[in-house]
């Protein structure tokens, strides 16, 4: 059996979002009154599309071309900044993902940043979050990141082995990861997170373990295990890669023990922190979240919406040029809205995957049922060891491994058909996993 089918970052996936008309954000602006909110900026261009990349993201462009990008996304923050300053919405959280952000210039980082500031208002305490990779990570870059006060930075590194680079197409060899994570640990940002993957071709538990190992002398604050998946549209497929999910799994259970005896806190399948005591409930899946640029997704209560989802570089490409031509930004043309069966999924899925696990009180008291009676496989579940727990229904360390193949059987008939079209639609073959 396959412990990998589907990594369910959120829950409904973007494929199975669908054209919408009549929906206005002025409807839905009130969700951001107050304070708490989280803010997304989406920055879609990279040095080089990696092979098993399937996010929304574009290769190739130069200064010029990311300038028009900037000058859309500045056009959308101040429709926004107009249409909620009656509300005074206060983030609390930026983050700054790709992409590659750092791709950006010097001068083009500081004038999105000084952009977030003009047109958002956020918390003094906030988080703000920016990914990078190794050959964008510059002195130069770095500073402009501590001049605007970043809180973490998360570095995708994948491997330190150059064989298993050129296996996933990465455009960076190991040393200059190395160099990379030197500098970035040089610059002391309150939190540096690294990225790892597994089930790599060629790679093996051994070779693995050694780059956590060579990893842990640089002292990261995180790191996050991620399994190859190949999907329809990238490198990796037209090559005929597929993933071996038994090597994968074998690999998994070394390296996470290996990272919970250096002292590394395990909160979910793929996430490892340095920090003492169980990790605290943190309620989401009801929170309000707005994204700017162009693949990012916004999230206001029911309301789910992004710019349509797309794996390859000349859709990625077709779909900026639109949001680039967009005059009205407040009207929502793409996404879904939940009803309350679809609202209970994500909540359970957004909680159960990550520990403490899922709060069977705050569940009733948000839904006025209990979460067994709404979804009994979860008790069946516990019956097959992958949960535990009463009030706080959490997975064992059986079920953490088995986190992508527990969070698909909750996606419901109507968001599994959705996403099967839009698989069909896109691709001649069948099957395969998301990784988004």
């Amino acid at each position: 059996m396959n412990p990998y089918i589907q990594y369910m970052y959120s829950y409904p996936h973007k494929t199975a979002y669908r054209p919408l008309e009549g929906i206005s954000l002025k409807e839905y602006a009130h969700l951001l009154a107050g304070s708490g909110h989280g803010l997304y900026l989406h920055i879609p261009f990279c040095q080089t599309k990696c092979g098993y990349c399937n996010l929304f993201s574009a290769a190739g462009h130069g200064e010029k071309e990311m300038d028009w990008y900037l000058d859309a996304v500045e056009r959308q923050s101040s429709q926004y900044s107009e249409l909620l300053g009656p509300y005074q919405p206060v983030f609390s959280e930026m983050i700054i993902g790709g992409g590659t952000p750092l791709l950006l210039t010097k001068k083009q980082l500081d004038r999105m940043f000084s952009m977030m500031e003009n047109f958002f208002t956020f918390s003094k305490d906030r988080e703000l979050v920016v990914e990078t990779a190794p050959n964008q990570t510059s002195k130069e870059k770095l500073e402009v990141l501590r001049q605007a006060g970043v809180t973490r930075v998360s570095m995708g590194i994948q491997s330190f082995s150059d064989g298993e680079l050129a296996a996933l197409g990465r455009g960076h060899r190991a040393q200059k990861a190395r160099e990379a994570l030197a500098l970035l640990k040089s610059f002391d940002f309150p939190c540096i997170n690294v990225d790892f993957i597994y089930g790599i071709p060629g790679q093996t538990a051994d070779s693995l373990l050694g780059s956590l190992k060579e990893a842990l002398d640089f002292g990261p604050d995180e790191i996050f295990l991620y399994p190859l998946y190949v999907r329809h549209g990238v490198r990796l497929e037209s090559e005929g890669i597929v993933p071996d999910g038994e090597a994968a799994l074998e690999q998994y259970r070394r390296a996470s023990g290996f990272l919970r005896e250096k002292g590394y806190r395990q909160d979910s399948m793929r996430r490892f922190v340095k920090r003492k005591g169980e990790r605290a409930f943190s309620e989401c899946g009801m929170g309000t979240s707005l994204a700017l640029g162009c693949g990012g997704r916004s999230y206001l209560g029911n309301l789910h919406f992004c710019t349509p989802y797309e794996v390859g570089g000349r859709e990625c490409l077709e779909q900026i040029k639109r949001f680039e031509d967009t005059e009205d930004f407040t009207r929502i043309v793409h996404g879904i809205v939940l009803d309350e069966g679809e609202i209970k999924r994500r909540y359970v899925l957004r909680h159960l995957l990550i520990h403490p696990g899922l709060d069977a009180e705050r569940y009733e008291e948000h839904f006025k049922s209990r979460a067994m009676d709404d979804f009994p496989i979860l008790s069946r579940w516990a019956e097959q060891g992958f949960l535990h727990g009463d009030r706080f229904l959490g997975l064992t360390e059986k079920g953490l491994e088995w986190s992508d193949y527990l969070g698909p059987k909750l996606i419901s008939p109507e968001i599994k058909k959705a996403m099967d079209e839009w698989e069909e639609q896109h691709s001649s073959v069948k099957g395969g996993w998301l990784s988004e």
